[in-house]
């Protein structure tokens, strides 16, 4: 009996052994089964790409994937055994450690399970960007496994900005994107270009591997900077094993490597987890980069090619405003290849298309400070002075608020002498023209302080396919005018976004003087006492209210809509 169970005792031991040596893979790394097995982390803090909402991230990566081939059949996540997780890391063509333990397989469930849908988008933006980094990181010699940096840095998002100001699809911080040569100014950020940031990124990993010479910790360092690593390294007595000083690094980095497995893992295995590349004709377009050295706005190339702005923006991230600069140097313009040839035919067409409604920037003043330019839109009149006996023109510049090259200028004067009697102009008064249309009401500039007229707002709801050139054209103003009216820092809107569109001029309800006609006039006549009553009343009560952030409101624009309500009862 006991002869008998002892011999079961060794089988089932050789078959075990037999078991394990059939799951793990040929020649696997002893790191396996060493400290990275051992790590438990459940304080990691996850990068900001991975806690992004995916309806942002849509909206920042400019995407229509409505009409999006899928590849694949969907279907529910598979759950494997962690030594297929293990064979399957082993065996990626990597030159890089890509080891697995708890940590890793904690990211690669979040991708596999939470982040599906989002792995699916960013597979169709890999079309597009993995290449791009491929081919700077062959130039540079280094392993082209860091093409997946960016999908744990920024989910693929060139314009991405963390809490800390690092920018764009390699999130470099100011200081290191201007050290690498990436310009960064009002107009252009280069750490949003694609391609330029991410030969810089390249440089500064380059760099990053001369100091440590272990990939692990080149990752780490770039994420929370050299001197973090070094004080974990010196904490953990001189040990340069990632792994060995996890617990060393801040919260914030030790996911970092662990998400970077994961990600290598991901994007290499997603079908094996049934998630589809939503890939879509539109992102694997053929694209071709001219220089410019003009300025010219986004959508002023938009209305002369037929491009939709938003494919010019989804190109061109580095441009902040939508501008090209135009400056001292050239910059590079992304354009569909179709589209490159009628870019340099139609280049003056473009350049001065609407010149006078995007570029509003007066470069000289000095005809407003010689009086030769009037500062306010509408006609003038000028003022006249009749010269008396003792006048001189310094005295009559004095008293009338100018100077006396001007006086000259506005008179012809070719000397001081003064004839009494003379009648000299000596200033210019603005007149308004008569608002005879709704449009010119709207564009007026009016002064309320004699509280007989008031401005209104005149509001419009953005709708699909809007933008702010086409919504500045229908209602006769500048986009200038819109981002100011509104706040807008770019022309970018969003569907359903309100805006101000106009400024109508009507006239103020009037009270009658205390004491002045009977009750019946006061209750009945336009703006009498009831109504005034209600129109401070409802004013006050809206003054109250907490306004929301994208719908500032002026006083005026409060009451000009309550006077409207009351006109409607």
């Amino acid at each position: 009996m006991k002869r008998t169970i002892f011999i079961g005792l060794i089988t089932v031991w050789l078959v075990a052994g037999l078991t394990a040596q059939n799951t793990l893979p040929e020649n696997a790394p002893e790191a396996v089964s060493t400290v990275a097995d051992t790590i438990q982390d459940n304080a990691i803090v996850y990068p900001e790409s991975m806690t992004e909402k995916l309806s942002d991230l849509l909206r920042n990566w400019q995407l229509d994937l409505s009409n999006a081939e899928i590849d694949c059949k969907r279907g529910h996540n598979v759950v494997f055994h962690d030594s297929v997780y293990i064979k399957k890391l082993h065996n990626l063509p990597s030159e890089m450690e890509l080891s697995f333990n708890s940590v890793v397989k904690n990211y690669i469930e979040m991708y596999a399970v939470r982040k599906r849908e989002q792995v699916s988008y960013m597979l169709a933006l890999g079309d597009y960007y993995f290449p791009m980094f491929e081919q700077a990181l062959d130039r540079h010699g280094l392993p082209l496994e860091l093409k997946y940096l960016p999908v744990i840095e920024s989910a693929l998002n060139p314009v991405a900005v963390s809490r800390a100001g690092a920018t764009g699809l390699w999130q470099f911080m100011l200081r290191t994107g201007k050290g690498y040569g990436l310009e960064v100014n009002s107009l252009v950020d280069e750490r949003r270009d694609p391609y330029k940031s991410t030969d810089a990124a390249a440089r500064y990993l380059k760099d990053l591997y001369a100091i440590y010479g272990d990939w692990n910790l080149v990752i780490a360092a770039y994420n929370c900077g050299p001197g973090n690593v070094n004080k974990a390294i010196a904490r953990s007595g001189g040990k340069r094993d990632y792994w060995e000083i996890y617990y060393r690094l801040p919260r914030e980095t030790r996911g970092y490597v662990p998400a970077f497995v994961a990600a290598n893992y991901i994007m290499n295995y997603y079908a094996d987890h049934n998630i589809c590349p939503a890939h879509s004709s539109s992102l694997t377009a053929a694209l071709d980069t001219v220089q410019v050295n003009e300025r010219i706005h986004l959508e002023q190339i938009a209305r002369v090619l037929d491009i939709p702005v938003g494919e010019l923006q989804r190109l061109n991230p580095q441009f902040k405003r939508d501008v090209i600069p135009g400056d001292f140097r050239a910059h590079a313009l992304v354009l569909p290849t179709e589209k490159m040839y009628a870019f340099i035919d139609k280049n003056d067409t473009i350049i001065n298309y609407d010149k006078e409604r995007y570029f509003t920037h007066r470069a000289n003043t000095d005809g407003f400070l010689d009086g030769s330019v009037s500062s306010v839109s509408g006609n003038t009149t000028n003022v006249y002075y009749r010269v008396k006996k003792g006048d001189n023109l310094s005295a009559i510049a004095r008293r009338n608020g100018t100077t006396v090259a001007l006086l000259k200028s506005w008179n012809g004067l070719s000397s001081n002498k003064l004839n009494i009697g003379k009648q000299l102009i000596v200033g210019k008064k603005v007149v308004l023209p008569q608002a005879t249309t709704e449009k010119q009401l709207a564009q007026a500039v009016t002064d309320n302080r004699d509280g007989e007229t008031r401005t209104v707002n005149q509001y419009y709801r953005v709708r699909k396919g809007d933008t702010l050139g086409d919504i500045a054209r229908k209602n006769g103003i500048q986009v200038a005018q819109l981002q100011s009216w509104n706040g807008l820092s770019s022309s970018r809107i969003g569907i359903g976004d309100r805006l101000i569109v106009g400024k109508k001029v009507v006239p103020s309800p009037q009270e009658p003087e205390s004491g002045k006609g009977d009750y019946s006039r006061a209750e009945t006549a336009a703006g009498g006492n009831i109504v005034s009553s209600y129109l401070r009343g409802q004013i006050e009560k809206k003054a109250g209210e907490t306004k929301l952030p994208d719908e500032p409101e002026t006083v005026s624009a409060i009451e000009g809509e309550i006077s409207m309500e009351w006109e409607d009862r």
